[in-house]
């Protein structure tokens, strides 16, 4: 039985996002993926990092975040101008929003059909299509 370093895992994650493993983003990354996937805010990571007593300011978290983003770890869900909330679950699938508690819940890709997407503007690709179904109660 071989024994792993404690932090083995997510540095591997993040050398193939092409990140350098930095200790804030060790950091950072052990409490987004430690658990299982989730969706939370900056501001809720910022938080969860101070209870920790990880000394990270909440401009380092959003930078983070968008690293990570843009390395493939997380999706980014914008709910309104003013929100987003990050992903672990980089998987194709959907999302309920729940407006008045702001929470968010999975909605499995094979649950929703899209059945016309418009073309995309000359010069672009579409990625992907995200779907939020808005709900109350």
């Amino acid at each position: 039985m071989t024994m792993s370093r404690p932090y083995s895992h997510i540095l591997d994650r993040l050398r193939t996002a092409g990140l350098r493993p930095t200790r804030q983003r060790l950091a950072l990354a052990k409490l987004l993926f430690d658990n299982g996937d989730r969706h939370i805010t900056a501001e809720q990571l910022h938080g969860e990092a101070l209870g920790h007593s990880i000394r990270v300011s909440l401009a380092t978290v959003y930078n983070t975040l968008h690293q990570f983003t843009d390395g493939g770890l997380l999706r980014e869900i914008v709910v309104d101008s003013g929100r987003s909330y990050f992903d672990t679950n980089t998987s194709d699938h959907h999302h309920f929003f729940y407006e008045k508690s702001g929470a968010l819940r999975d909605i499995p890709g094979d649950m929703v059909t899209v059945t016309k997407v418009p073309d995309a503007p000359e010069g672009t690709v579409i990625r992907r299509v995200d779907v939020i179904v808005r709900v109350i109660g």
